[in-house]
């Protein structure tokens, strides 16, 4: 029989939904030796009938309006902050602090500083913990990282990756309240820490460490009515940025993020073009992997010319990553299920299985890399990275 682990939840908003959704479906499609119980979910005093209907929809024993309060329960074991970014470091220092195992949403911090605060502290209270870094598990992401592995692009030469959406476009679009992301006192940054750090995770996952960075951001809108006041605020994140990178293999990186790509919805790419064959990977189609093979892998030599060319994989097959616990070939999965995916991974390390990545000391690196990327647009000059990249 599996054992409990027994869930408080920091955050119910969209993020939150998502997580409690994986925590009530992982045993449905996984084996796994624990099993997540609900006990008790966060939310603002203020919010408190939304906070409600929060618990009643998705089963949480529960409520609390103090979030210190809730860490510090001991009927909780494991702390998932999924509460907007300028609460992630008070929350994962108290959680790290209470001995709590710890979930953490990404981007992990408002910045450098904060993120390598909350590393030290985890790694001296010596508790499991996990950034959610959902991408890394989609079915056709992973299956890229496995054709990389298995050398089936070789050398690599160029990386590209775009995250672009359209929601913020509009001029009435106010900053603050639950278009928190808006606000740099909430978020942190726009775009930057928002999608890029996506992109720059699975990038280093994929293709080893950046070595160096040069960015260029930009404001559209400057100013936006307040949510909460309606006076009109200076808006202070970057709604679009885009940046070349070098990576320490020596190939080359453009990477690209918007909120004002119109009909652009979750589009987020990434392609490897390496001397042995490419990949490429669009959310917006996440059954599939675009793939070309150029060279056998194990000897080096040219397929037949008739044979090359792009093949579109669909990634619904038993053989491929995590397809095995879902439905028929075919049948997709999508974007719940990546985070479903975490956190019955998550699950298997606390139970011996392999260490899971990325966790927090991994999500400093990507903090690391947003920050240089912010650094060298305001500052006009490439910057470099240190040489540890993400696991």
């Amino acid at each position: 029989m599996a054992k409990t682990i027994n869930v408080g939840l920091l955050g119910s908003g969209f993020m939150g939904r998502a997580h409690a959704n994986a925590y009530n479906q992982v045993n449905h499609f996984f084996e796994l030796a624990y099993k997540p119980v609900l006990k008790a979910c966060y939310g603002r005093a203020q919010n408190i009938e939304r906070l409600k209907a929060f618990q009643r929809m998705w089963g949480f024993e529960s409520i609390e309006t103090d979030w210190k309060k809730l860490i510090l329960r001991d009927d909780i074991g494991l702390i998932d902050v999924a509460a907007p970014n300028f609460l992630h470091r008070g929350m994962v220092i108290a959680a790290a602090e209470a001995g709590k195992i710890i979930v953490c949403e990404k981007p992990l911090a408002m910045n450098l500083r904060e993120a390598a605060e909350m590393a030290e502290a985890v790694e001296k209270a010596g508790v499991a913990n996990m950034v959610m870094f959902n991408y890394r598990r989609m079915p056709a992401v992973a299956l890229f990282k496995q054709l990389v592995l298995e050398g089936r692009t070789g050398r690599p030469f160029h990386y590209r990756a775009l995250y672009n959406q359209d929601y913020t476009i509009s001029q009435s679009v106010p900053l603050g309240g639950p278009l928190w992301r808006l606000d740099a006192g909430a978020a942190g940054s726009g775009v930057t820490g928002d999608l890029l750090a996506h992109s720059i995770d699975t990038a280093e996952w994929i293709n080893g460490p950046i070595a160096k960075v040069t960015a260029h951001t930009e404001i559209f809108v400057k100013e936006r009515p307040h949510a909460e006041t309606g006076k009109m605020e200076a808006v202070t994140i970057d709604d679009a940025c885009m940046f070349l990178a070098v990576f320490e293999n020596g190939s080359t990186g453009t990477f690209e993020s918007t909120r004002y790509a119109r009909g652009r919805k979750n589009y987020n790419t990434m392609e490897l073009n390496g001397e042995k064959g490419a990949a490429y990977f669009n959310l917006e189609e996440p059954e599939y992997l675009q793939f070309f093979r150029y060279a056998d892998p194990g000897t080096g030599k040219k397929i037949e010319d008739h044979l090359t060319g792009w093949q579109r994989i669909l990634v619904t097959s038993r053989e491929h990553p995590y397809m095995d616990k879902y439905w028929v070939p075919g049948a997709t999965i999508g974007y719940e299920h990546t985070f479903i995916n975490s956190i019955a991974d998550f699950f298997k390390s606390l139970d011996g299985g392999p260490p899971f990545q990325p966790d927090i000391k991994a999500a400093l690196r990507t903090q690391e890399v947003c920050d240089a990327v912010l650094r060298s647009a305001k500052e006009g000059r490439w910057v470099r990275l240190s040489g540890a990249g993400q696991p």
